[in-house]
């Protein structure tokens, strides 16, 4: 019998793989270094490190950037569009707003669509707002501009998209026979089937973007499930979704933008699973790992979901976690700007990696940093399985930055942490207070390798009382994966009035979508009996832009939905008005529940007496703003109820927990840290 789930997170500078043992409750986790040059060759290389035959693994999750990373470095497939005629500078046209970065910066220059020009095509046809046929399609002008973008411009990829057809989508199917007909290898992304909501210049870009990524993303599933089988993989392999939940890799492949943000998402679901069963209301995600830092509220066990998101300044309307990303992560370079210390968003990654690594880094990182100010150990950084290089990492601080600001080099350490901190602070009040929330109302859970490091400096430093680090927190990201039960989402734009007449028709609208939410599902092997779905109604008072979603439950009369919209327009704007209410989008979330690794308590253990165990070593206080000595503790040695005071250090090899002056830690039932700090 098959008893193993395995979770794999691929991030900028390692490979996390968990394996979890259902019929024990124990947990494995091994790191590999992340291979930019072939993803799985990295996810293979951490696998093999756990010594497990594949053929007992039941499950594997797996969450990637690939797409992401693709976008970003700007290396997908070569694109071409096809829309309506006289819609060809939708992607250079764009809209009017600037970016919140640069809305003063009167020397802006828009980045260059992934779609040039050249290569896109208008075709005459046109379908009205209310879906009504007003121009037909001209099919032979489809045909002749499927052959100008492969013949003459070389297009790997063809994007496909037409207006209103959220409404109707006629003419894109058509086009999309056309062009399967015409060319039956070209990989082909048509916008209803991507995202069927309204909005021209955003639909395009979400669909763009599918096929920008479509091909990398199919190869590299391809070519890991074919090495996974080699390797007596019998099992299910799952892929992450940007919103959570996870879907199947086949299905993965023709929904690549889905994935897109899968990386950070398995930390969220484990926080919001570890948030219902710790019985904390408010959780401030804290996931800081080789190149980036992510933060996201969960609330009442329920993480933000927004329906629209940014990747490279490009509106992509995918369903996503609410989560801020900073750009400094355990590799992200410290550089100095006319004399001011900067931090990110550029990282050594994986290769060369920090300076301390030895593997041919020149520039000084957050690592080097925390290796200057006595947190890491350099003799067992990853187990022992990477030792640091400590006088090479003090040789790059001196050189590139302590010497040019005139500094003592533990002191440009201690600032490369206080940038970062800012930085991070920035980042938090974005999703708390800009929100109507009080950040010192939240817990910090904090994860990634650095995640111990850094979340304990940052609580102090914003009088956040409790600060958590779970177990195994340098691959939570990877454990929350085996918390994802499958998922899917439909969407519809529906933009009308909200009375008592269109409920109805509504109920009818949004049964039809359960009914493709469910065939979706099906076809992932998904049982009816496990299957549940989630209503959400996208609205505003009349004359707004800007929309709430309320979750319903089957269809509720106009006075309780009215109800609902008010209070929850209240509580997020501190007013209502009289105005109506209009609908602007129905959404549907299935759900296929799959089983769950359970938190078990470390019972029958004795407290530990921490004296015994206890060694120090000199490290930074924030404090005294110097070197002190600090008690260090192996994490394993520890049991439930211990306690240790700051300043001290816990190492558990794959990540360390600093414990500041003011703070005290102690050990849960379930051997989760909970670092208390006086306000």
């Amino acid at each position: 019998m098959k008893k193993y789930s395995l979770g794999i997170d691929i991030g900028g500078t390692f490979v996390d793989a968990i394996l979890f043992n259902r019929e024990t409750g124990e947990t494995r986790l091994e790191k590999a270094m992340t291979t930019p040059e072939n993803s799985s060759t990295g996810v293979l290389n951490a696998i093999e490190k756990l010594e497990i035959s594949l053929s007992n693994v039941e499950t594997i999750v797996h969450g990637t950037t690939l797409g992401l990373n693709a976008i970003i470095e700007r290396r997908g497939a070569k694109t071409g569009l096809i829309t309506n005629q006289g819609f060809r500078d939708i992607l250079e046209l764009g809209r009017g707003d600037l970016p919140a970065d640069h809305m003063y910066d009167m020397h802006y220059q828009r980045p260059v669509p992934l779609v040039p020009r050249r290569c896109i095509v208008g075709v005459p046809g046109r379908i009205t707002v209310n879906g009504k046929i007003d121009v037909e399609l001209d099919e032979k002008a489809v045909i002749e501009a499927a052959r100008y973008l492969v013949n003459k411009q070389g297009v790997d990829s063809i994007a496909v998209c037409c207006l209103h057809s959220y409404k109707n989508p006629q003419h894109e199917k058509q086009i999309a026979r056309l062009v399967r007909e015409t060319f039956p290898d070209i990989y082909l992304s048509v916008s209803h089937q991507v995202v069927r909501e309204h909005r021209e210049f955003e639909r395009s870009c979400t669909t763009v973007l599918d096929a920008y990524v479509r091909s990398i993303f199919e190869k590299y599933i391809d070519d890991l499930d074919l090495q996974l089988q080699k390797k007596g993989f019998t099992g299910r392999f799952l892929i992450m979704r940007s919103s959570g939940g996870a879907m199947t890799a086949q299905a993965a492949k023709y929904r690549p933008l889905d994935s897109v943000l899968s990386g950070p998402a398995g930390g969220i679901i484990g926080a919001a699973y570890l948030s219902k069963e710790l019985q904390l209301d408010q959780i401030l995600t804290m996931d800081f790992g080789g190149t980036s830092l992510d933060t996201c509220v969960i609330d009442k066990a329920e993480p933000g979901v927004i329906h629209e998101t940014r990747l490279q300044h490009m509106p992509v309307l995918i369903p996503t976690y609410d989560i801020r990303c900073i750009g400094a992560g355990g590799g992200s370079i410290a550089w100095l700007e006319e004399g001011m210390l900067r931090l990110g968003p550029q990282s050594a990654g994986s290769t060369p990696g920090p300076i301390a690594y030895a593997r041919g880094g020149t520039q000084p990182t957050l690592t080097d940093a925390a290796l200057a100010l006595g947190f890491i150990d350099p003799e067992n950084f990853l187990k022992g399985q990477l030792p640091l290089d400590s006088a090479a990492a003090w040789t790059g601080l001196e050189s590139k930055l302590a010497t040019p600001m005139n500094s003592e080099i533990v002191q440009t350490a201690a600032g490369i942490f206080s940038v970062l901190i800012a930085q991070t602070e920035g980042a938090v009040r974005e999703i708390t207070v800009e929100q109507g929330k009080d950040h010192k109302e939240f817990s910090i859970l904090a994860f990634g390798g650095a995640g111990p490091l850094i979340a304990p400096l940052l609580a102090l430093e914003m009088g956040i009382p409790n600060t958590i680090i779970p177990h195994v927190p340098a691959a939570f990201s990877a454990w929350g994966m085996l918390m994802s039960d499958l998922a899917t989402d439909v969407s519809r734009t529906f933009v009308a009035e909200i009375n008592d007449s269109i409920l109805a028709s509504l109920d009818e609208m949004l049964l039809s979508m359960e009914d493709e939410a469910k065939g979706i599902l099906d076809k992932q092997g998904a049982k009816e009996s496990e299957q549940v779905m989630i209503r959400n109604l996208e609205m505003r008072y009349l004359g707004q832009e800007h929309s709430l979603k309320i979750q319903i439950n089957g269809m509720p009369d106009y006075d309780a939905l009215r109800s609902a919209f008010d209070s929850a327009h209240e509580q997020r704007y501190g007013h209502r008005t009289e105005q109506p209410i209009e609908l602007v989008n129905l959404r549907v979330t299935g759900l296929s529940i799959m089983a769950k690794p359970e938190l078990k308590k470390r019972s029958g253990l004795d407290v530990t007496d921490i004296e015994n165990i206890v060694s120090t070593r000199n490290a930074y206080c924030f404090k005294d703003k110097a070197l002190k000595e600090f008690k260090v503790v192996n994490r394993e040695l520890l049991s439930p109820g211990s306690s240790i005071e700051g300043p001290a250090i816990i190492d558990e090899g794959t990540s360390t927990t600093v414990i500041y002056t003011s703070q005290v830690c102690c050990v849960d039932d379930f051997g989760h840290l909970i670092i208390k700090t006086t306000i």
